[in-house]
């Protein structure tokens, strides 16, 4: 047994750069599937994943230093491209100002007070002053994933993202003018040295990328890249520009990615959709690849080592810096109270904090190895000045690296603690939902409405959807929430409030439409969470490939049996009704069919605070649950 293990880890250690990186990528995208699976953030199976794989095969040993960090630098750049595509700037006309403060006043508090523990805990002050330049960020690779599970409302959703997106390209920019600081010593040239450094940062960032995005925005406008090259080009657009960012000013790129994104991603009538999908999926595979990739650089003894410092260092990141830079950041703002607290409690750290501390330890050790090389090939009082300060280098180098497995347990703690916890917080303030079982109708039907009441009973949200503002009088008058709008509209599906919102059922005479707005939807809620009445035409031309739709541009045919738009509005004429029962022993399913009859359609099913929406494959348990179903309901002497 042990002769097997040892060939085995002879056998990994001895792999090839295109075996390491295809073992990662399939442990990455294996490892978030599993995370879907169980309900847990991908990002806690990822770590402990690339702890284990790093035991085996070191990524620098196989890829080489310059080659990993150079992948991990296009690979963040990518991440925030991508994010930053898909922040919209009216999303947050109500909170402009909020927006501001949170990437201002909320750094520079967070950075004061992350900078303060770390000195509490032993660091030396250049690199506290380095650690609290890069824990300032929470990222979008850690806040996506929890607002996608928990949907929470738009205010807080929009106020969230752009923190998370827009600041972490300001920590990584403060990360670079600390760093700077630090090699230029406490010298009367050093102040003025940096503000040079910061203004050329935000001169070459802001010019690449508006001149950069003026031109995509040109070409894209005038049909100058097909289609097929859309994705490649933005692609290609995002890591050059980074690249020649870089080059014109260190670490700029990150925050030449960022404004790009927002600038395209705002331009009017630029259609970018499927070029965010394209960008989407390279985000979810290059995060997983990363997180595996750099937990791998470090052991166990590391971890051990700075553990105690890493748990005191992280209840002050948790109990004082968040809460005092949101109390202090949104002071005089509108943010509720509520919103307040949910915010506070809402700072998960991502793979910039990782992927820039990893760089910042290898370049205190660089620097100290070549200030010592210097102070061999000087003389006299400069070779005694170059070796003091290559000491100097030499002490912050070995700190550093102790910062590099704390900031690694600050993301486990703050993912495992944020991403598990804000849940309830989130509902006992109103604000979120961690399960949302919510169901959006769009169509004014008077089943609708009369579903839609007997859901909102259950205490079950529902949103009733129509594109005439006199279609809703009925769902007005029961006091459903409503909302006038064309749902293939972009208010409809991409600034809709879905707080709370788990389904679609696309339910209005137009068969395209229904299908198209479930298409829309399903990029939000999932393609397993959106429904459409069947077609009229569905048992047409089924022999006639010609004239048949295709399966993918439709979806799933809801309520069992489905039925159409014209033949539910049939049943209901003729008197049937929507009615809730619940399925006990003494009333089974086969009892409630018996009672009701053939012509009855079974809509959804309530267990709990659960709610299922039926389709023609659903399995419905004879028993334990209430069924909403439109029904004739029999006389006494019918029964």
């Amino acid at each position: 047994m042990t002769d097997t293990w040892d060939s085995f880890v002879t056998a990994m250690g001895d792999l090839s750069p295109a075996s390491y990186l295809a073992l990662v990528v399939v442990l990455a995208v294996a490892a978030q599937w599993a995370a879907w699976q169980i309900k847990l953030p991908s990002i806690l199976l990822l770590l402990l994943i690339g702890f284990g794989l790093g035991r085996l095969v070191s990524p620098e040993a196989v890829l080489g230093r310059d080659v990993l960090f150079g992948g991990v630098t296009l690979a963040v750049g990518i991440i925030l491209f991508e994010g930053a595509l898909s922040l919209r700037l009216k999303h947050v006309q109500d909170l402009g100002r909020p927006v501001i403060r949170l990437c201002s006043v909320a750094v520079v508090v967070a950075w004061t007070l992350i900078t303060a523990s770390a000195l509490l805990v032993g660091f030396a002050v250049e690199v506290a002053l380095l650690v609290g330049a890069i824990l300032v960020v929470t990222g979008p690779t850690v806040i996506a994933p929890i607002l996608r599970s928990l949907r929470p409302t738009r205010r807080v959703s929009s106020l969230l993202r752009w923190e998370g997106i827009v600041v972490d390209p300001i920590g990584a920019v403060l990360a670079v003018l600390v760093f700077q600081g630090v090699l230029a010593g406490g010298g009367g040239d050093a102040v003025p040295q940096l503000l040079g450094t910061l203004l050329k940062t935000l001169l070459v960032a802001f010019g690449i990328a508006l001149a950069l995005g003026w031109v995509l925005e040109q070409l894209m406008r005038r049909h100058a890249i097909p289609d097929f090259l859309h994705g490649v080009t933005f692609l290609g657009a995002a890591i050059g520009s980074l690249v020649v960012s870089d080059a014109l000013q260190p670490e700029s790129g990150l925050l030449t990615v960022t404004v790009l994104g927002v600038y395209l991603g705002n331009r009017p009538e630029l259609h970018l959709e499927h070029i965010a999908a394209f960008k989407e999926n390279l985000q979810v595979l290059f995060v997983g690849a990363l997180f595996i990739v750099l937990a791998g650089r470090i052991s166990p003894r590391q971890v051990i080592d700075v553990a105690p410092q890493a748990l005191v260092f992280l209840a002050l990141l948790i109990v004082v810096v968040r809460p005092v830079s949101i109390a202090l950041g949104l002071i005089g703002t509108k943010v509720t109270r509520d919103e307040k607290k949910l915010l506070a409690f809402m700072a998960p750290r991502g793979i910039v904090a990782a992927a820039v501390t990893s760089i910042f330890a290898l370049e205190f050790a660089h620097s100290a190895e070549l200030a010592h090389e210097e102070a061999e090939k000087a003389s006299g009082a400069r070779a005694d000045a170059l070796l003091a300060r290559s000491h100097d280098l030499a002490r912050l180098a070995d700190q550093a690296s102790d910062m590099v497995p704390l900031v690694f347990i600050v993301i486990v703690c703050t993912v495992a603690i944020y991403g598990l916890g804000v849940g309830r917080l989130a509902e006992r303030l109103g604000l979120a939902s961690t399960s949302p079982q919510g169901i959006i109708f769009v169509g004014g039907q008077q089943w609708v409405v009369d579903a839609a009441k007997v859901l909102e009973e259950s205490k079950v949200t529902t949103i009733v959807v129509a594109r005439d503002y006199a279609k809703l009088h009925k769902a007005r008058m029961a006091g459903l929430t409503t909302e006038t709008a064309n749902i293939l509209s972009d208010y409809a599906v991409k600034d809709m409030d879905l707080a709370g919102i788990g389904s679609l059922i696309a339910c209005t005479d137009g068969d395209d439409v229904n299908a198209t707005a479930a298409r829309e939807f399903a990029h939000v809620l999932g393609r397993a969470n959106v429904y459409q009445l069947r077609r009229t035409d569905a048992e047409d031309h089924t022999s006639d490939q010609r004239r048949k739709v295709a399966s993918h541009l439709s979806a799933r045919a809801v309520f069992q049996p489905s039925r159409s738009h014209q033949e539910m509005d049939d049943l209901v004429a003729s008197g049937m009704t929507v009615k809730r029962t619940k399925l006990s022993k003494e009333f089974t399913l086969d009892d409630f069919r018996a009672r009701y009859g053939d012509e009855t359609v079974l809509m959804f099913a309530l267990k709990g605070d659960e709610v299922t929406v039926l389709h023609e494959e659903s399995k419905v348990v004879q028993e334990g649950v209430s069924i909403v179903a439109l029904v004739r309901e029999r006389s006494n002497a019918e029964t």
